[in-house]
């Protein structure tokens, strides 16, 4: 009986704490229609506070690039678990392999055709080539990247995210710009330190 209880007890603590992090796991529901931000009052909120205008003409140059729409960009997307990137991608541009870690993500390609990768936990590799109208989902979380093959088009889309705030990790830049000592890099890649430190001289050029 007494072993009954303890295993009891243990699955209802389990399932508590499953309930707790499943809860926590995604951007937290506002107890109120919308959150307004400190600096304001809500009789001074308008439907200019509801508006955001995208400019997606961007900086130009020969890199695939992202106009980022998050809570950051626009306050009123706080605690709504929503927001959106608008990419460009130039002939023969790729963005660099990377994870949102706080959400999934569905990519719509609006002009052109851009090929997709996504790699799981298992390390396999999922790719798609896509033309305008596809969607991709790519899971939080997991490797992704976008490749525009055509030599002489170029390419849009559209990403709407599932939290106000996803987050982006670059694993290029995370690996060879954040001050990585170069012989562990090298001993990690099984490559040796001039390898590295190319790698890196790339990656400071700017993308833009």
């Amino acid at each position: 009986m007494a072993s009954f209880s303890f295993k009891f007890t243990l699955l209802s603590l389990l399932a508590i704490f499953a309930n707790s992090w499943m809860a926590i796991a995604r951007d937290p529901d506002t107890l109120t229609d919308f959150i307004v931000p400190s600096n304001l009052t809500g009789s001074e909120i308008t439907s200019d506070f509801f508006t955001y205008h995208l400019n997606t003409t961007g900086n130009g140059g020969p890199d695939a690039r992202e106009t980022d729409v998050t809570m950051d960009e626009f306050p009123a997307l706080n605690g709504q678990g929503v927001s959106l990137a608008v990419y460009t991608f130039p002939p023969l541009s790729a963005y660099p392999t990377h994870i949102h870690p706080r959400a999934s993500e569905l990519f719509l390609v609006t002009k052109g055709k851009v090929e997709v990768g996504l790699v799981d936990t298992a390390n396999k590799l999922y790719t798609k080539p896509l033309q305008a109208g596809d969607v991709f989902l790519f899971p939080k979380g997991l490797v992704h990247y976008q490749y525009n093959a055509l030599a002489r088009a170029s390419a849009s889309a559209v990403s709407f995210f599932g939290s106000a705030s996803p987050g982006e990790v670059s694993l290029p830049t995370t690996l060879f710009a954040t001050g990585i000592d170069d012989a562990i890099l090298a001993k990690i890649f099984k490559t040796d330190v001039p390898t590295i430190q190319k790698l890196k001289s790339g990656l400071a050029t700017p993308r833009f």
